[in-house]
C-alpha cells in the first residue's frame, strides 16, 4: 500500500472515529481503478476509498448524501478528502445479494426466499428512479447527465470493438454501425425522465443487517425506467430462472404502478431492447477486462452473459429490422469458444417432441434449427390394431406392445447412443439446448412411446432439464 495513501486515510480515519488506526486492509480488486481498503479503531471500522477519478467522486458523494437524505439504505459518508482523492464510508461488511445467492442455491436452488429477498430489493428500485430522481441534481452526473443516444452508441461501440472484434467475430462495419444507429433511435423513444442507476446488480446490493444496503451508483445518469431492472434479472453470473425473471419482472411493474401510472404493454414495447443493450454493454467490459487488460476471472461471466443472449434470440421480438447485429449477437451464440471460459457449467435442457408426418417435421424455433429427428415408421404399429387403435403411447397397453418387441429396443438402443453422444458433447462446450424428434404416421403411438422412453432415460443419467411435448395429442386432449 502506498505510504503517502495510508498516511491520508488514517487521518481521516482518526478525524472521523477519534481512535488511531490499528489495521488497514485492502479489498480485492474490482473492475474498476477504485480501491477500497477496510480501515480499523480501537472499537470502529470503516471503508477507506481511493479513487483517482475527482469527477466520479463527485457523483458518488453527491448522489450517497442526497439518497441517505431521502431515507434510502446507501453507505453514510463520513469525511471526504478531494484534494488526495479519498473518502471515508460506512463499512456495509462483505455479504452481496450475489454471494448469499450462491450461498443459498448451493442447498435451496432459487428458493422462495431467495425470490423475497429479490422482490424486497425490486421494490426499493423505483424509489431511486422515480421518487429521488425527480429531484436529483444531475449536473454531477459523470460522464453524461442522461443516457442518451450518445452513451448508448459508447456501449455498443466499446462492444464492437473490445468484445466482438477482441473474440475475433467477424461483422460488416458499415452494416452495424447503421443498426446501431436504428437501435438507438428505438431506445430513446422510450420515457427518459427517471433516475438510471446504472449498474443495478446484484454485487452493488449489500445485505446489511438483513436488509439491502446499495452500492456504486457513480455512474447514475437520467434515463428509461427498463434499464435497471433489465440489469439486475440479467446479471449474467447470477443467472436467474427464466420462469422467475417474468415473475419478478411483473412484480417490479407492480411496484412502479404504485408510485405512477404505468402502460405495462407500452413498458414491454421497449423492455426487451434495453435488455439487449444492457448485455451487449456487460459482453464489452468483459473484453475489455478480460480480453484486453488480460484479467481472465471477468471471461467467466461470458457463458452466462452468452446464455442470457440465447434465450433473447429465442423468445423476444423487436419492432425494428437491425439485421446485422442481430447477426452478430447470433454468431456470439453459435460461438463454442465463447461458452467454454472458466469453471462454467451451463444447464442442458433437451426437448422432445413426437410428431406426425402428415403435419410435417417440427422446427426447432427455439434452438439451433437443429437436432435429431427420428423415423419410427419402419417400427411395429398398433394402431393397426382395433383394441389399441383409439389408445397412445402413453396408455400401459400400448406401452405393454412396445415391450414385447425387438425391433423397438433395437431402434431405442441406437437412438440413444446418438443422443447420449450429443448430451456429453453439448455439456462439455457448454451449449444449452437440444432439440430431439420422433416421428411416426399418426404421431399417437410409436413417436410418443419412443420420445417418452428415452426422456424418462437420459433424466435419470444426466444432470439435465429434460422437456417433453406431443403434438399431435394435444389435438386430442
Amino acid at each position: 500500500m502506498d505510504k503517502k495513501l495510508e498516511i491520508n486515510l488514517s487521518k481521516l480515519f482518526s478525524e472521523w472515529s477519534s481512535e488511531s488506526v490499528k489495521e488497514i486492509s485492502p479489498l480485492p480488486l474490482s473492475g474498476s481503478d477504485r480501491r477500497y481498503y477496510r480501515t480499523f479503531g480501537q472499537t470502529k471500522t470503516a471503508m477507506g476509498v481511493y479513487n483517482p477519478d475527482r469527477s466520479e467522486n463527485i457523483a458518488f458523494l453527491t448522489f450517497s448524501k442526497y439518497f441517505r437524505s431521502k431515507g434510502l439504505n446507501v453507505p453514510q459518508i463520513y469525511l471526504e478528502d478531494h484534494d488526495n482523492q479519498t473518502y471515508l464510508e460506512q463499512d456495509l461488511g462483505d455479504e452481496t445479494l450475489f454471494s448469499l445467492l450462491v450461498k443459498i442455491r448451493e442447498k435451496e436452488n432459487f428458493s422462495d426466499k431467495l425470490i423475497e429477498l429479490y422482490k424486497k430489493v425490486i421494490g426499493i428500485l423505483p424509489k431511486f428512479q422515480i421518487v429521488v430522481g425527480k429531484d436529483i441534481d444531475y449536473s454531477v452526473c459523470y460522464p453524461r447527465a442522461s443516457f442518451d443516444r450518445q452513451s448508448m452508441m459508447w456501449d455498443l461501440n466499446y462492444f464492437k470493438y473490445y468484445f466482438l472484434k477482441l473474440a475475433k467475430i467477424p461483422f460488416d462495419e458499415q452494416k452495424l454501425e447503421d443498426d446501431f444507429q436504428k437501435f438507438c433511435d428505438f431506445l430513446s423513444e422510450a420515457p427518459q425522465d427517471f433516475f438510471l442507476y446504472r449498474d443495478f446488480q446484484s454485487r452493488n446490493v449489500m445485505i446489511f443487517n438483513d436488509e439491502p444496503y446499495f452500492i456504486d451508483y457513480q455512474g447514475g445518469r437520467k434515463g428509461a425506467l427498463q434499464y435497471d431492472i433489465a440489469s439486475l434479472l440479467f446479471d449474467a453470473k447470477a443467472d436467474i430462472p427464466n420462469l422467475i425473471r417474468e415473475l419478478l419482472l411483473h412484480h417490479y411493474i407492480d411496484e412502479v404502478g404504485k408510485l405512477i401510472p404505468i402502460d405495462a404493454k407500452k413498458f414491454m414495447q421497449y423492455y426487451y431492447g434495453y435488455v439487449f443493450i444492457r448485455i451487449t454493454q456487460a459482453l464489452g467490459a468483459y473484453g475489455f477486462r478480460g480480453f484486453y487488460e488480460r484479467k481472465e476471472h471477468f471471461l467467466k461471466s461470458v457463458p452466462y452473459a452468452i446464455q442470457n443472449l440465447e434465450w433473447l434470440l429465442q423468445h423476444a421480438d423487436l419492432p425494428i429490422q437491425i439485421p446485422a447485429l442481430f447477426k452478430a449477437w447470433e454468431k456470439l451464440v453459435q460461438s463454442s469458444y465463447l461458452r467454454q471460459f472458466g469453471d462454467v457449467n451451463l444447464r442442458l435442457t433437451i426437448r422432445f417432441q413426437s410428431f406426425s408426418y402428415k403435419r410435417g417435421i417440427p422446427w426447432d424455433e427455439r434452438g439451433h434449427g437443429g437436432g435429431y429427428v427420428f423415423d419410427c415408421r419402419s417400427l411395429p404399429n398398433p394402431g393397426r390394431y382395433p383394441q389399441y387403435e383409439k389408445l397412445t403411447g402413453e396408455d400401459q397397453d400400448v406401452i405393454d406392445f412396445f415391450s414385447k418387441e425387438v425391433e423397438i429396443e433395437e431402434f431405442l438402443t441406437h437412438s440413444k447412443s446418438l443422443i447420449e453422444h450429443s448430451v456429453e458433447n453439448y455439456q462439455k462446450r457448454n451449449f444449452t439446448d437440444l432439440f430431439v424428434s420422433f416421428g411416426c404416421t399418426g404421431g399417437q403411438h410409436r413417436s410418443v412411446y419412443c420420445a417418452n422412453k428415452i426422456a424418462e432415460h437420459l433424466k435419470s443419467k444426466y444432470d439435465v432439464t429434460v422437456e417433453t411435448r406431443h403434438r399431435e395429442l394435444e389435438k386430442l386432449s
